[in-house]
């Protein structure tokens, strides 16, 4: 008999990475229309809750008209007679994957990025209840991590106490992320596959200075993980012999990253963007994007709403980073990361970063070096590439050197070249259609170039 024959539809591990458009959704719960969203576990004593309980406040999924979005909270509680607090961040990150289970159900991000959609079909089967998914995830918990003995759910959808329960919930977020700051990284490192359903070729290493890319798992969380489910998702990687501690490549992890993403990926480097970047699932709660044009870094969050200063918008930089990819000039991160002394190491630090979100770096603003903080632009500052340049230059911000070092940085206005011929030189980076080890560099800056016809040739004989 199936545990799971009185849910109306079918629960399995078939339906991981299954994706509900906006058109085929009866209902999105969270998601980045919402402000107020989130997913949180709370360990508690054996006498202090009720076990199997699950609480409904607010509508139900049947109460809100198709293609609804609402504020929504996710609240668990989980007791076992030695059940530690370090394990909070591990069974919280579980939900991504026990939801994904459930046919016609996404769920994407963590904590308070968290967006859940329940397709029209599902809904139509009579998965219409938060009852339905309540058991579900009860008996996928206690299933798959036998040390919870006790677990009631709480689903909120009333407005003003998901927002109550919001501000909350970041104090604890808060509280677990300053754990690991300030400690040097360990010899071991944890490896989490548990966004492999989503990207196949995607391992998130995470060390005492990088977080998880969801902003979920860290340090602590991984190993308290490893001693209570070592054959799960989360595992300990040796970091093995140092390749280059700048930008954080390890023989270990690479050996590692080779064996999870069957040769696809063959080296990472921790630390920078370029090279071989970690790669990203689509889970990240932020981007690190190059800006050629000043030669630095912007730093983009999921739920910023606008466009960033290069003109691109948070989808369009996610689906450039996603999918299990190392991508030159981009790096998926969690916003703990950027409060780490490791952050962008190997590309120059904060001394690079130039532009990003106001309400990040207001988040951010204690960890910001003191000579940097007032020089990094937001969106309430500057309105495109020619006055990000400006405030630069009059902020006299760090970046400006570079472009001395650079001077056709400095110098290069915005224009309109004809030209008649452009020869193009070999070099290392592989253009598609053209055979492996010839390949050619294009880089334009702060160049409009009108040509009638452009021409790519592989030179052989170079």
């Amino acid at each position: 008999m199936s545990m799971f024959e009185d849910i109306p539809v079918d629960v399995g591990i078939i339906y991981e990475g299954e994706r509900i458009k906006s058109r085929d959704m009866r209902i999105e719960l969270g998601g980045p229309r919402e402000e107020y969203k989130f997913g949180l576990v709370q360990v508690r004593g054996m006498d202090e809750i009720e076990d199997g309980r699950i609480i409904i406040i607010g509508q139900d999924i049947s109460d809100f008209p198709e293609r609804t979005n609402t504020p929504f909270c996710l609240l668990i509680e989980v007791a076992e007679k030695e059940v530690e607090k370090d394990l909070e961040g591990v069974i919280e990150r579980r939900l991504h994957e026990y939801c994904n289970f459930i046919e016609g159900f996404m769920h994407l991000n963590q904590r308070y990025d968290i967006q859940m959609r329940i397709s029209k079909k599902s809904f139509e089967k009579g998965f219409n209840c938060f009852n339905h998914k309540g058991e579900v995830l009860k008996r996928l918990f206690k299933s798959e991590l036998p040390f919870i003995e006790k677990i009631p759910l709480t689903f909120i959808t009333e407005p003003d106490l998901v927002k109550e329960w919001y501000r909350k919930a970041l104090e604890i977020y808060g509280a677990r992320d300053a754990r690991a700051r300030g400690m040097s990284d360990d010899d071991v490192f944890y490896g989490c596959l548990l966004c492999q359903s989503f990207a196949s070729t995607h391992l998130c290493v995470i060390t005492p200075q990088r977080y998880a890319n969801c902003g979920a798992i860290s340090w602590f969380d991984g190993k308290a993980t490893v001693k209570v489910d070592q054959k799960g998702p989360v595992f300990e990687i040796p970091q093995g012999e140092v390749i280059d501690a700048k930008t954080g490549e390890y023989v270990g992890v690479n050996k590692i990253i080779q064996e999870k993403s069957l040769g696809e990926i063959e080296r990472v480097q921790l630390y920078t963007t370029f090279g071989y970047p970690h790669t990203s699932c689509g889970c990240f709660e932020g981007c690190a994007f190059l800006i050629p044009e000043v030669d630095g870094f912007g730093v983009v969050h999921r739920n910023f709403k606008g466009e960033t200063i290069n003109g691109l918008n948070f989808v369009t930089i996610s689906d450039l980073t996603a999918g299990g990819r190392e991508v030159d000039g981009f790096h998926g991160l969690s916003i703990e990361y950027m409060r780490n002394l490791k952050f962008l190491d190997a590309d120059g630090g904060w001394d690079r970063v130039v532009w990003m979100p106001q309400d990040i770096k207001e988040r951010i603003q204690e960890f910001l070096p003191p000579e940097i903080a007032p020089k990094v632009a937001t969106e309430t500052e500057v309105a495109d590439l020619d006055e990000l340049k400006s405030w630069l230059t009059k902020k006299n911000h760090s970046i400006v050197e570079r472009w001395r070092e650079e001077p056709w940085l400095a110098t290069a206005e915005t224009g309109e070249v004809t030209v008649s011929t452009l020869e193009l030189p070999a070099s290392a980076i592989p253009i598609q259609g053209i055979p492996s080890g010839i390949g050619f560099t294009i880089i334009l800056k702060n160049a409009k170039i009108k040509a009638e016809k452009m021409i790519i040739k592989a030179n052989k004989g170079r």
